[in-house]
């Protein structure tokens, strides 16, 4: 049996204290009052085997449902019934009864987008299932007197769940034992400070264990339970959460707005007012609603967020916001913890410094008695117990324990020696323990300097928990840690560097020590370090504070919440890494939440990315990746504007001149195919380093707009002009020829414009372009199947020139509306 099963069976450890207040034997729960146990309603040793197999059977199971993607069924309909594919999948409907197969092309097109939408979609789920498992954190649950992890779906009521620090509670439940047990409710309450939890006091799902241990029985399971919807409505993967996608919700509610009235123009003007063919008349009143339908934007879109995290999941990295993506992209300041992220988990002990003439061979025995005084021990202590092991012999016996807490900095114990007599010990930051003028201190700050990790072994009097007791305490020793730093942590700190992402490490830790760390790794102002407890209480002072300095320690949980805000108050985009249970409240708070996957369960929780590689130098390529999905979407989304204004500004032209539409379906799907389709496909998964600006829509409008108003008037120009010039039956068919190929010269030079910068794959995929248009146009069965054929060498040289005249008219424009209107 492990050690912890048989501390959790009750049997005693030699040397560790019975910390837990316990509720006597008994088996059943108070049905009347389930969050209020009587005190026979719990064995220590938790349910049998038979008791959890009866509970199962009669379904008291949690089986609220793992953080998820949509299910296959909600992929589907999400990608097959939208608004657009509704009126574009019945225009199609009436071009395959009133028109060639060819003027039918769109819909077919429409099917393999939404087929590929669907693909992409169902194997980014297929990513983040497999990875929410891995990444899964399974509670301690105890049966027949035996500790064991088990998965969260598979708790029954009843069961006997423990808990130490950074644990979450997974369902609701009353404390069983407990042993200074903090809980937060701050997630489900917004109450900020902990909550001590004595035996029989109620506990809710979605809190944590922020100091102490204990454990607690379960009284209401799955959906039941406080926070279950909460948590499964909120964990849900989602790809509508973002400034991307409203900002296209918002366009396509524009567009639709534009698209109605125009719609029943057209139909009016080419069915009542123009006296031509009825079937042919159909075909271009189709045709010129068609084009007016972004419909393509959204799915790239959604093809591009969910390639991202098909990638990031290449790389151990789980996404649990898809907006994520796109918010670590945006983000300008990022602030690191930096234990488990500058450095990794372990620690040495390099060296003890008796003060004031004490023993070493009884401080180590006192560090020994202190290390098994802890069964959950976090690494400042695993590293004294690694090198300080507990004796096999005789040990101090250990009456009273105070567990660790990043409020107050410091950890202590209660012990009756060998010889019988009692002593009480501190062991925590010697800032803290220490008034301000002793003169160890000096001492202390030389080692910091080197970056290295000094704790304050001090001897005390009095009650462990009275509010006193670090007051007077006796120095006796300075343990000194060395810190292991990640070897990848340089380099991703260089990387936000370069890309202009200010990073502030925020630590518990004493501030010159934090700073020296942080310089070993060379990040950029790490000279410039502030100690949080000299850091101004009003939000604007101390948002300066944050902008000016870069290192910053003995920082409470509390502050880092309020550091948090005092960045957003200055309009930065805040990320925010950690894996402690101190870093939960700030995680909660910043605009993205980045967790280690080693990290307590309440931080891979409340986090929207969990690194489960434990790696920081994955995170530059989650900026990366959010940086390409951002910059893509933006170049392609204004492929897909300009051409819904042109057609909308085409449309109003042919009803205020009361002529034919000059297409048919089939000209504007080889249009659009050729010119956003194919190009906008392979653009929206290049890479782009570019850093990720606001206003997706002021930005995407201000270029589209006006280069669609260029491509439909020049367009229209053209036809204009060769209505003029071309006469007889077949005069419409050599008209629309002339009238597509300006406006496949015109859009095509927004395409050049929007490729650049150019590299040789870009290169290639415009000049691919424009050689399928042309063999089009030079292939007979081609020409017939597209219905497009120049005819003479006048008109056609016409719509070469006016296309010219338009793309000189684009480049002005576009360098007019970069000065004119940035962003």
């Amino acid at each position: 049996m492990t050690q912890r099963a048989l501390r959790s069976s009750g049997e005693h450890t030699p040397g560790r204290p019975r910390r837990r207040a316990m509720i006597d034997a008994g088996s059943e729960l108070d049905p009347v009052h389930p969050m209020k146990l009587p005190a026979t309603a719990v064995r220590t040793s938790g349910l049998t085997a038979d008791e959890v197999a009866e509970r199962i059977a009669r379904g008291e199971v949690n089986d609220v449902p793992v953080r998820s993607s949509r299910s296959v069924r909600e992929i589907v309909r999400a990608n097959v019934f939208t608004r657009f594919n509704l009126i574009i999948g019945v225009l199609w409907l009436i071009m395959l009864f009133v028109a060639p197969i060819q003027d039918s092309l769109f819909g077919f097109v429409i099917i393999a987008n939404t087929g590929i939408g669907i693909v992409q979609e169902w194997r980014a789920k297929k990513t983040l299932d497999s990875l929410a498992v891995i990444g899964e954190a399974k509670p301690t649950v105890r049966r027949d007197g035996v500790a064991a992890e088990i998965s969260t779906s598979e708790i029954v009521l009843g069961d006997l769940v423990e808990l130490g620090p950074g644990d979450k509670v997974v369902v609701d439940g009353a404390v069983a034992e407990a042993d200074n047990l903090e809980i937060d409710e701050s997630l489900l309450t917004g109450e900020a400070d902990p909550v001590l939890k004595q035996a029989g006091d109620p506990v809710m799902s979605g809190s944590f264990v922020v100091a102490g241990g204990g454990a607690f029985s379960a009284t209401k399971v799955g959906r039941e339970a406080y926070a279950a919807q909460l948590a499964e409505e909120a964990s849900r993967f989602t790809l509508v959460q973002s400034e991307l996608r409203s900002g296209i919700s918002t366009i396509l509610k524009y567009v639709t707005w534009m698209m109605v009235p125009t719609a029943i123009g057209l139909i009016i003007s080419q069915l009542v007012v123009k006296n031509t063919n009825v079937k042919d008349s159909i075909a271009r009143t189709v045709g010129g609603i068609v084009p007016m339908i972004p419909e393509g934007l959204v799915l790239l879109t959604s093809v591009a967020f969910a390639i991202g995290v098909v990638r990031l999941g290449r790389k151990q990295c789980l996404v649990q916001e898809l907006p994520a993506i796109e918010g670590l992209a945006r983000v300008d300041v990022v602030c690191l913890d930096k234990t488990g992220t500058l450095t990794e988990g372990g620690m040495d002990v390099t060296e003890v410094r008796a003060l004031n003439g004490a023993d070493d061979p009884y401080i180590r025995q006192v560090l020994s008695a202190l290390g098994a005084s802890d069964p959950r021990p976090n690494a400042s202590l695993q590293a004294i117990i690694d090198a300080y092991p507990s004796p096999n012999g005789e040990a101090w016996r250990c009456t009273e324990a105070l567990p660790f807490s990043s409020a107050r900095k410091y950890s202590g114990a209660a012990f009756v020696e060998t010889d019988g007599r009692p002593s009480t010990w501190l062991l925590g930051a010697p800032d803290v323990l220490l008034p301000d003028q002793d003169p160890a201190l000096g001492e202390i700050e030389q080692l910091n300097e080197q970056g290295l990790r000094v704790l304050l072994l001090a001897r005390a009097e009095g009650e462990l928990e009275g509010p006193e007791i670090a007051h007077g305490a006796v120095p006796t020793a300075l343990i000194v840690l060395e810190q292991r730093l990640r070897p990848d942590a340089g380099d991703t700190l260089r990387y936000f560097a370069d890309q202009r992402v200010a990073t502030k490490v925020i630590s518990g830790d004493n501030a010159v020590s934090v700073g020296a760390v942080a310089g070993k790794l060379g990040l950029p102002g790490a000279e410039h370090t502030l100690d949080a407890r000299r850091l101004p209480t009003d939000p604007d002072d101390m948002a300066a504070a944050m902008e000016e300095n870069a290192v910053f320690g003995r920082v409470t949980p509390q502050q880092k919440r309020e550091m948090v805000a005092a960045l957003q108050s200055r309009g930065h985009t805040v990320a925010m890494t950690g894996d402690g249970v101190n870093d939960v409240l700030a995680l909660k708070d910043a605009d993205i939440g980045v967790s280690m996957g080693s990290g307590s369960e309440a931080t891979r929780a409340v986090a929207q990315i969990v690194l489960l590689n434990n790696s920081f130098a994955t995170l530059p390529s989650v900026v990366a990746e959010g940086r390409r999905v951002i910059g893509n979407i933006t170049r392609v989304a204004t492929l897909f504007l300009t051409k819904t204004v042109y057609s909308v500004l085409l449309a109003i032209l042919v009803v205020c001149f009361q002529v034919e539409y000059p297409f048919l379906p089939r000209h504007l799907t080889l249009l659009s195919t050729l010119t956003i389709g194919v190009p906008a496909f392979f653009l929206a998964l290049a890479p782009n380093k570019e850093r990720a600006r606001p206003h997706f829509v002021r930005r995407v409008m201000r270029y589209s707009v006006p280069s669609g108003v260029i491509a439909g008037i020049a367009t229209f120009v053209t036809y204009l002009v060769a209505r003029h010039y071309y006469t007889g039956t077949e005069a419409l068919g050599a008209e629309t020829s002339a009238a597509t190929l300006t406006l496949f010269l015109v859009s095509m030079w927004v395409l050049v414009i929007i490729a650049r910068p150019y590299t040789w794959w870009r290169i290639v995929l415009v000049a691919s372009m424009g050689a399928a248009f042309l063999i089009v146009l030079m292939v007979p069965w081609l020409q017939n199947f597209f219905a497009l054929k120049l005819v003479g060498t006048v008109i056609p040289w016409t719509a070469v020139g006016i296309a010219v005249v338009a793309a000189a008219a684009l480049e002005f424009t576009w360098r007019l509306v970069s000065r004119r209107f940035p962003v």
